[in-house]
């Protein structure tokens, strides 16, 4: 989550502190639509799996808490 966070800072220089788990990153602008294809890169590149557009919503990233358990978190089939 560390890099995540690190990340959001580097593209919001004015954000100042931390990001609280449950903040909705998308109303409080800290990930738009010019960002959203990095973002995606940076998460595949995290949980070293390839994200599928076609299974994804807007939900998915609304906080850090969601990304987590939707991206960083073992899948079901892995764990098996």
């Amino acid at each position: 989550m560390e890099r995540i966070t690190a990340w959001l800072h580097e593209r919001n220089p004015g954000l100042d502190g931390p990001i609280a788990p449950d903040e909705d990153l998308i109303e409080a602008r800290l990930i738009d639509s010019m960002d959203f294809l990095e973002f995606i890169d940076l998460l595949e590149s995290l949980s070293g799996r390839t994200i599928d557009l076609q299974t994804i919503t807007i939900d998915d990233f609304r906080t850090l808490d969601r990304i987590s358990e939707r991206f960083l978190k073992p899948s079901e089939a892995a764990k098996a």
